[in-house]
């Protein structure tokens, strides 16, 4: 069995438990429309259909492969244990600088690590996609949410 098609299945499983425990978060007298579970609710949604990308994905890929019928060994070359550890190793340093360096500069240097780890020139249009994905971000779950993020300890006193 191919490990993005378990990958998958373990997502929507996932998904499924997430959202279970969500519906156990206690309702509040100060809770709104969406409640307390609400935005724990869309995270297992996303999760669960994340998940069932992953495994159609999957398929389709085996199918082409079959039908195509290339001798590869089908192996993907990208999905090595280095890649994968150089991701962790991208996420880990956005939640340890996160509360220094608040939200929009964390998730903005998260974005251009990424596309750079990824192999994208490094150009004006990394950085106009970092800062308006930082900014983007903090207006979806500041402004339009009311999810609170961290300003960071470098920028305190600017915006206190």
């Amino acid at each position: 069995m191919n490990k993005d098609l378990v990958s998958g299945t373990v997502l929507i499983a996932v998904s499924g438990i997430y959202y279970a425990w969500s519906n156990e978060i206690a309702e509040s007298t100060l809770s709104d429309e969406v409640g307390a579970a609400g935005l724990p609710h869309v995270l297992a949604i996303f999760l669960a259909i994340l998940g069932a990308l992953l495994i159609v994905r999957t398929l389709l890929a085996s199918r082409s492969r079959m039908v195509t019928a290339s001798g590869s060994d089908g192996e993907d070359k990208n999905a090595k244990l280095p890649r994968a550890i150089g991701f962790l190793l991208l996420g880990a340093a956005y939640v340890f600088l996160l509360p220094f360096i608040g939200y929009i500069a964390g998730v903005a240097l998260l974005i251009a690590g990424v596309a750079l780890y990824e192999g994208a020139a490094r150009s004006w249009m990394v950085l106009a996609a970092a800062i308006g994905g930082g900014v983007l971000y903090w207006a979806i779950f500041v402004k339009l949410l009311g999810v609170h993020q961290p300003v960071g300890t470098i920028f305190q006193g600017l915006f206190s």
